[in-house]
């Protein structure tokens, strides 16, 4: 099932292998130290090869964010469940530096959480962010999510930011 959602300036979009290169792209450049496979090639094609079989998996996954109007990839957000994730996540990596401070990403991610309550009907949404990536730590406290010191991420020292309930508290 290929899903899309829209909000007032977004797509967001069941990835493709067209999404390759701005992903690669940001994978190769200082903005992605936060994730495993920055700046490896292998390591990175991996990550986008999991993105795309996610889908194909759980039928979800995350959305590549675009423009309306337009096809390019500015970043991944949505639901993030491999098997050994403790908790089912809302993920986020924005590709494009120039997007930074226009809203773009709470915009989508704001969709995609709503998406997780409404439509997959989850009980429960974190965001796992590594320490020291800023950006995103204030992106899940934009959008309501607390840090849970009590819950368990996948690595030993992944923060774990968790949603507020729709219509409630975290």
């Amino acid at each position: 099932m290929s899903m899309t959602l829209q909000t007032q300036r977004l797509v967001l979009r069941q990835p493709s292998p067209n999404d390759w290169q701005p992903f690669h792209d940001f994978m190769m450049s200082d903005r992605s130290t936060m994730f495993g496979s920055h700046n490896n090639l292998g390591a990175t094609w991996r990550a986008f090869a999991g993105e795309l079989g996610h889908w194909q998996i759980f039928d979800y996954g995350m959305w590549t964010v675009t423009k309306r109007g337009s096809d390019t990839a500015l970043g991944f957000v949505g639901p993030w469940t491999p098997p050994d994730w403790p908790e089912r996540e809302i993920g986020w990596m924005m590709f494009d530096p120039a997007i930074e401070g226009t809203g773009i990403a709470t915009e989508a991610a704001r969709a995609a959480i709503s998406h997780a309550w409404d439509v997959l009907g989850w009980d429960t949404i974190v965001s796992y962010i590594s320490p020291g990536n800023d950006r995103s730590i204030r992106l899940a406290e934009k959008l309501g999510a607390r840090l849970d010191t009590d819950a368990t991420g996948p690595s030993p020292h992944t923060l774990v930011y968790r949603h507020p309930r729709k219509g409630g508290h975290a």
